[in-house]
């Protein structure tokens, strides 16, 4: 039993069945069982053959800490949280792919969680994760800013594909990308252009929409606007009467799922593209070039958010967030596909 050997075995008759506790190890060691923890969690507050008894008591019994709960106290748990508002999203699986190779460089455990465009559902995940991880990385978060404030203040937070006051945050240069776009279908001869709007709540679609508007006198472009589409293929597709009814020769839309649910609309209802309307989307996600036509698109370096996002919260970790950061701005670049043509003069979204 080794030099332990009585306290031991009392301790381990207690039920053979159940795994040792710290108050197993405490018995055998003859310390409170607030010393075990500090042993374990704290090593360099206990003394060190206090230490050395309790580890020996320990090993003799087969108890092992529990890693998080050694953690909690310090809040050094090694793990990270990214929130995402939908997991079904392509736009997301180059953003996960690229954090979680940031956190396993830096030898962190990544936990995702899919809120479903929900607030109710992203609060209850971050109240739930919030206890368990060093820093959190919300992507495309529907909170208010007030709400995203909140949580920097429990642990440290990284906003993406947003841009919050006093947060560090990661996005794509929006206005940059949404001009590029509406400058393509001026250069091939479009006039009015409406715009498939996304969330109300999204941050990216109100920054689309004002580089659309300022663009436009520039460019000699009318812009329309649809109402907030939900970001989904049912989204685009549903929104195909709307778009119609402008008789636009041209469609930004919000992002590649609503442009491509729009193709499918829009071939639906016998409007051919690009041969009576160009469609252009935003993201460049995983698929973007299996449609026919393939999606001309505003590229965002999906993959370089992720990994950036990490790396900013990583860095970050410790430390409080200094008021007004500077969001970084990573590029976005216009990908020119089969989905954008010049307009005809006799063009116009009309069904056949």
């Amino acid at each position: 039993m080794g030099s332990y050997g009585p306290e031991v075995a009392r301790a381990r008759g207690r039920d053979e069945r159940r795994s040792p506790t710290i108050y197993d190890v405490a018995e055998a060691a003859g310390v409170a069982a607030s010393t075990v923890s500090r042993a374990f969690s704290r090593p360099g507050r206990v003394n060190v053959d206090t230490a050395a008894r309790i580890h020996a008591a320990a090993a003799e019994l087969g108890y092992r800490a529990n890693p998080l709960a050694r953690a909690l106290p310090t809040g050094r748990t090694s793990m990270l949280a990214l929130v995402v508002s939908d997991v079904t999203n392509p736009f997301f699986f180059q953003i996960i792919r690229g954090a979680e190779g940031a956190a396993t460089e830096a030898d962190r455990t990544l936990l995702v969680a899919d809120v479903h465009e929900s607030v109710a559902a992203e609060r209850l995940a971050l109240d739930r994760a919030l206890p368990l991880v060093e820093g959190v990385v919300l992507g495309t978060s529907r909170l208010s800013d007030a709400a995203i404030r909140v949580v920097a203040r429990e642990r440290p937070t990284v906003v993406v594909n947003r841009v919050v006051a006093g947060v560090p945050s990661v996005v794509t240069d929006n206005a940059r990308g949404a001009r590029a776009a509406l400058e393509h279908l001026a250069a091939l001869g479009h006039r009015s252009v409406v715009y498939a709007a996304g969330p109300e709540a999204s941050w990216a679609d109100g920054m689309r929409w004002r580089t659309l508007l300022e663009a436009a006198p520039d460019l000699g472009v009318r812009v329309h606007r649809t109402d907030p589409l939900a970001p989904t293929l049912a989204g685009g597709e549903g929104a195909t009467t709307a778009v119609l009814g402008t008789r636009a020769t041209a469609v930004v839309a919000y992002n590649d799922l609503v442009a491509i649910g729009l193709l499918r609309g829009l071939a639906a209802a016998g409007v051919g593209v690009p041969r009576d309307v160009s469609v252009v989307g935003f993201d460049n996600i995983f698929g973007a070039d299996f449609c026919t036509p393939a999606l001309t698109t505003v590229a965002a370096p999906l993959s370089a958010l992720g990994q950036h996002a990490v790396r900013t919260l990583l860095e970050g970790l410790g430390t409080r967030t200094p008021a007004g950061v500077r969001p970084a701005l990573l590029p976005a670049q216009l990908v020119v596909r089969g989905s954008t043509a010049p307009a005809r003069v006799t063009a116009g979204l009309r069904r056949r």
